[in-house]
């Protein structure tokens, strides 16, 4: 595999367990924003006995700012199943593997062809361009089990570690959403679309985000910080968030207001209006509620799960 990316950190040292933390963490995920996280991520956690001894709120706060959090509660759901069931070795079957949550046919391709050399065919996104492309149709008159036919034709049995790494490369550099480089192709030969495509315009009506509104209240001390853990069936579930306002409206007199501020979020299918009033407290009050809360020490916030928005909030005061 003369060309390709070959600076990966999970390319290096392979291991099961590199291998299915960097696929869950590119579910959705742009390589260049995922390497910074998963060499933070493995510092943390360098096995997979390691990972199975941390808290979900650990894994959380690896996790915190790369977004799409139901990723982290399923490292966290599988690396029980994995302890439990598995002794702490990533299993090697495609039935076992399948089994983990927040693992498809593809990711579980990807984890037994690279991690365990055990041929088989993946199909995410850039794999479904490329095989759309070089069959010259249309990728939504495609249907999947015509794409996994095809993908699974085209699996290099002798060699699928550098085919499923260059599909993967193929379609991540060369064969892209829009302008491809067609000529610089290396299957450009047998490829129906090559040196046809030269520009993929654009072609899908701006979808618009749904709004989310929220009233944040950040209480803090010199030393702590008053946050609750968000229990509700949410992006951020199970991240630690400052007080919803009107459960803390009994508490006004406690505290002092400091600051307000209107705090805009952009995310992949949303956008967030956060209005965030920040005050200052004498002392660590204890709140009447049925949230789970705690006052965390500043210096030990990095410990906690929270989203990108509040954690810049917090690391700026």
């Amino acid at each position: 595999m003369n060309h390709g990316r070959h600076d990966l950190p999970w390319r290096k040292k392979v291991t099961p367990y590199k291998i299915w933390i960097s696929e869950i963490m590119l579910q959705q995920t742009q390589v260049k924003t995922v390497i910074p996280y998963f060499k933070n991520f493995i510092k943390k956690f360098p096995s997979q006995k390691k990972l199975s001894e941390a808290t979900e709120d650990q894994i959380l706060a690896a996790w915190s700012g790369l977004g799409f959090y139901k990723r982290a509660r399923n490292i966290f759901a599988s690396k029980e199943i994995i302890k439990n069931q598995y002794g702490n070795k990533f299993p090697n079957k495609f039935n076992q593997i399948i089994e983990l949550p927040g693992i498809g046919k593809s990711t579980a391709g990807a984890i037994l062809s690279l991690a365990y050399l055990d041929p088989h065919p993946i199909l995410d996104g850039n794999v479904k361009r490329v095989i759309s492309r070089f069959l010259q149709k249309d990728l939504e008159s495609l249907k999947e089990s015509e794409l996994w036919r095809v993908s699974n034709e085209m699996v290099n049995r002798d060699d699928c570690f550098s085919y499923t790494q260059g599909i993967m490369d193929l379609g991540a550099t060369i064969c892209t959403p829009y302008n491809p480089s067609c000529d610089e192709c290396p299957i450009n030969s047998q490829c129906s679309s090559a040196f046809k495509v030269s520009l993929v315009k654009k072609n899908k009506a701006a979808s618009s985000k749904k709004m989310i509104s929220m009233n944040l209240s950040l209480v803090h001390t010199k030393k702590s910080l008053l946050l609750a853990k968000n229990e509700a069936d949410s992006i951020w579930r199970n991240l630690w968030l400052p007080f919803d306002s009107l459960t803390l409206k009994n508490y006004a007199n406690d505290f002092q207001l400091i600051k307000k501020q209107e705090i805009r979020h952009e995310l992949t299918h949303r956008r967030l209006n956060i209005n965030l009033n920040t005050y200052m407290s004498s002392k660590e009050l204890k709140i009447e509620t049925n949230q789970q809360y705690k006052w965390i020490k500043k210096d030990r916030i990095d410990e906690h799960g929270l989203p990108k928005p509040i954690s810049k909030v917090i690391n700026e005061l």
